[in-house]
C-alpha cells in the first residue's frame, strides 16, 4: 500500500491492540459481579492522573456529567482527552486537568464557541490534534472489531487532515486514495445511559451516539445511569441493551446525571445553567467561579441537585 501523505499531528495514543486484547481477556470480570458504587468511588477507583479518557454524548444530550463534576473534585491531572464535546470538556479546560486534546469539536453548540479552550490552547497550556468527529467515533470502531487502523473516505479534501495523525494511502483494490485512521483505545470511557442493571447491561433510548463504540474501545468503562433497574426488566427487552455487563466496571446511579443538559424523553436542557457558563467563562476568574458554585461547593451528585432545586428539575421534566 503506497503511502500517499500523512498528516503532521501526534498520534497522542498509539493503539496497542494485543495488549488490549490480553487486558479484555485478563482483567474484564465474565462473571455477575455487582457494580454499584458513587460517582466518588468510580472516579477515584479508575481515573488515573495522565490517563487517556473520554467522554460519550451527542450534543448537549446524555452527557455524564455528575462523572465529569466529579473528576474535578478528584482533580485528576494531566489527563489526555478525546475531544468530542460541549460543557463537559470546558469546564475540564477551565479547571486546568487538560494536557492533549484529540480534537474534534469543543463548543457549546447554539451558545457559541468555546472561551477555555481558546485560552487553553494560545497559552500553551494544551495541546491538540485535530480530527473530524466521524473520524474519532471511526478510530474506536477500529478498536472495537480488533485492526490497527481501518480505511475511510473520512477527512479527504480537508485540511482536518494536515493537522491529524492520520494517513492517506492508495486503495491496493481501485488505486483511489483512501483515509487510514490509526485505532483508537480509551484507558477510561464515561457513558451516561437511561438505565442500567446492577451489573452493568445498560440500555439507551433515543440517540445512541458513539455509545457503542466507545463502550468496546476502552479498557475501563464507568456508567453512570438515570435509574438502576431488575436485571429481569433488562432482559425483557435485550435489543434494547446497547453495553452489555462485561464491558462495564462500575455503575453509578445519577438522577439527572446529564444536568444541565437534556436526556431523551425525560427532561430538557436547563438553557439558564449553559446561559451563566458563557457568560462566566469570558473570563478564567469567572470560570473558576462558576467551578467553585457547582462543583468544588458542592460535595456531591445529591447536593448538586439540591443546588439546582427540586422545582427547577421538575419544570425540566418532560410529560
Amino acid at each position: 500500500m503506497n503511502v500517499i501523505a500523512q498528516g503532521q499531528g501526534e498520534l497522542i495514543q498509539p493503539p496497542d491492540l494485543e495488549a488490549f486484547r490480553e487486558w479484555n481477556r485478563t482483567r474484564k470480570a465474565r462473571q455477575l459481579v455487582d457494580k454499584v458504587m458513587t460517582e466518588a468511588e468510580a472516579v477515584a477507583q479508575f481515573v488515573a492522573d495522565g490517563c487517556y479518557i473520554g467522554t460519550e454524548l451527542y450534543g448537549t444530550v446524555r452527557c455524564p456529567m455528575s462523572l465529569t463534576r466529579e473528576v474535578i473534585r478528584q482533580r485528576k491531572k494531566n489527563l489526555r482527552v478525546c475531544g468530542q464535546g460541549v460543557l463537559e470538556l470546558d469546564l475540564w479546560l477551565a479547571a486546568g486537568l487538560v494536557s492533549q486534546l484529540d480534537l474534534t469539536y469543543v463548543g457549546l453548540e447554539v451558545f457559541g464557541t468555546s472561551h477555555a479552550l481558546r485560552r487553553a490552547v494560545e497559552a500553551g497550556a494544551v495541546t491538540c490534534v485535530e480530527w473530524s468527529n466521524g473520524a474519532i467515533a471511526w478510530r474506536m470502531k477500529a478498536a472495537a472489531m480488533g485492526v490497527p487502523f481501518i480505511p475511510t473516505r473520512a477527512m479527504l479534501g480537508s485540511d482536518t487532515l494536515a493537522h491529524s495523525a492520520a494517513i492517506v494511502a492508495t486503495d491496493p483494490f481501485t488505486g483511489a486514495p483512501v483515509c487510514l485512521l490509526p485505532a483508537l483505545i480509551l484507558d477510561v470511557g464515561l457513558i451516561h445511559v437511561h438505565r442500567a442493571d446492577r451489573f452493568g447491561n445498560a440500555q439507551i433510548d433515543g440517540i445512541t451516539g458513539f455509545a457503542f463504540e466507545m463502550a468496546r474501545a476502552c479498557k475501563r468503562l464507568i456508567l453512570s445511569a438515570e435509574e438502576i433497574i431488575a436485571t429481569d426488566e433488562i432482559r425483557a427487552h435485550p435489543d434494547r441493551t446497547i453495553i452489555p455487563y462485561y464491558l462495564v466496571d462500575a455503575v453509578v446511579p445519577a438522577p439527572f446525571g446529564a444536568h444541565p443538559g437534556e436526556m431523551a424523553y425525560c427532561y430538557e436542557r436547563d438553557d439558564a445553567v449553559y446561559r451563566e457558563w458563557i457568560a462566566a467563562s469570558v473570563t478564567a476568574e469567572g470560570a473558576l467561579a462558576y467551578l467553585a458554585k457547582y462543583v468544588d461547593r458542592v460535595p456531591d451528585h445529591r447536593a448538586y441537585l439540591d443546588l439546582i432545586g427540586e422545582q427547577r428539575l421538575a419544570e425540566l421534566r418532560v410529560a
